[in-house]
């Protein structure tokens, strides 16, 4: 049996990724099923580590963007890439063609574009999966076509036909979906009375939230302990400007800031930490699955403002906060962090909020759609 997905580009697409095929793994052990060929097609690997610890292989093909307003710079730029995706899908459909694997399984996104038309010429059943509430341009289209469609929130559902579109949540790797507080305390430096909260940027970080935090931090650590992602292009910056404004603080022990958290030192802090402050790109799945209050400041310019109607669907459901990056301002954050953290009754009411939302079968249920497809397919 031979499984190809398409994506990447992002941790947000390539995770999910990874946790399908661990449970499509499981799956095919469990039910005896021979041990199935794994592949994974994208312009970069994304994660080279990963792919070789799942055993997964990478198939490059190039691709394009199409930007949808574009200056006169993206104009020209979109031109190139129609030339970078034809390409794409010429290599796609060769490629595809030597493997012929029984079914594609997609995360949307332009970098999926070339494997999913490569399918629809060959005749490959294709598995789709959207992410956010309102679908990118490649997964609208996709649709049309797909033999199963899985959604993240069950807003989405109008965009697909609802007779082969499911509410599956999002998936999210199994070590990654269990806290871990024992040893997190020595682990992370961190004193053992005093309240934790994590901030989390995106691996890549967030200047409007690190500026936001940056300007409260001599307000936060006299109360709070701070484990602050910062992303790794901005880690020093931001790290020389803490020492700078905390110099002479005698808690300025209490602020920690990371260029990235792997997966271990995540989760300890989602172990430890009694509240999140996060975008509202695919994290919220996590936080949801730890059961942790949050507080979403959405990226303003995310493509079809989706982390904006992501962030408030979650809300909706879980109580979480929305803070739009407009109304982003060092008091804010404050007086919405000291909010949460005084007030039992409602950071118990986001807890249970957020673990309702949660789908910690996600994975399964979408593994177990591919496999029959791909079962069918292989008779």
């Amino acid at each position: 049996m031979k499984i190809l997905m398409a994506g990447g580009g992002t941790g947000g697409h390539f995770y999910p990724l990874i946790a399908v095929a661990d449970q499509i793994r499981e799956i095919c052990k469990k039910e005896k099923l021979l041990e199935p060929q794994i592949y994974f097609m994208a312009p970069d690997p994304y994660n080279k580590k990963e792919l070789f610890d799942h055993e997964i292989t990478f198939v490059p093909v190039m691709a394009g963007k199409s930007r949808i307003s574009p200056s006169a710079g993206g104009r020209i730029l979109n031109i190139i890439d129609m030339f970078k995706m034809g390409i794409g899908v010429l290599t796609a459909i060769v490629k595809l063609y030597s493997i012929f694997p029984d079914v594609v399984f997609a995360k949307g996104g332009y970098t999926s574009f070339p494997a999913l038309m490569a399918a629809k010429i060959l005749g490959i059943p294709v598995v789709i999966h959207e992410s956010d509430s309102v679908p990118g341009r490649v997964n609208a289209w996709a649709g049309k076509f797909a033999k199963r469609i899985a959604i993240s929130y069950k807003e989405a559902i109008e965009y697909f036909p609802a007779d082969k579109t499911a509410h599956t949540g999002n998936p999210i790797r199994k070590e990654f979906s269990e806290p871990l507080s024992a040893g997190a305390v020595e682990y992370l430096n961190l004193e053992t009375s005093i309240p934790v909260i994590l901030i989390l940027g995106g691996s890549q970080g967030a200047q409007i939230i690190n500026d936001a935090i940056l300007s409260a931090i001599p307000s936060l650590v006299p109360k709070y302990q701070i484990l602050h992602q910062t992303g790794k292009k901005n880690y020093e910056e931001v790290s020389r400007t803490a020492n700078v404004i905390l110099e002479g603080n005698k808690f300025i022990s209490r602020y920690h800031p990371f260029d990235y958290f792997n997966t271990l030192a995540m989760r300890m802090a989602a172990g430890v930490s009694s509240l999140i402050i996060s975008r509202g790109g695919s994290t919220i799945f996590e936080i949801a699955a730890w059961g942790i209050p949050s507080i979403l400041i959405p990226i303003t310019t995310s493509n079809g403002d989706h982390q904006r109607k992501n962030s408030y669907n979650y809300a909706r459901e879980s109580s979480a906060i929305v803070i739009e990056e407009a109304n982003l301002s060092p008091e804010i954050i404050l007086n919405e962090i000291d909010r949460v953290m005084s007030n039992q009754h409602l950071s118990e009411k986001m807890r249970t909020g957020a673990k309702s939302f949660a789908r910690l079968d996600s994975a399964t249920l979408i593994a177990n759609e591919i496999l029959k497809i791909a079962l069918k397919h292989e008779m």
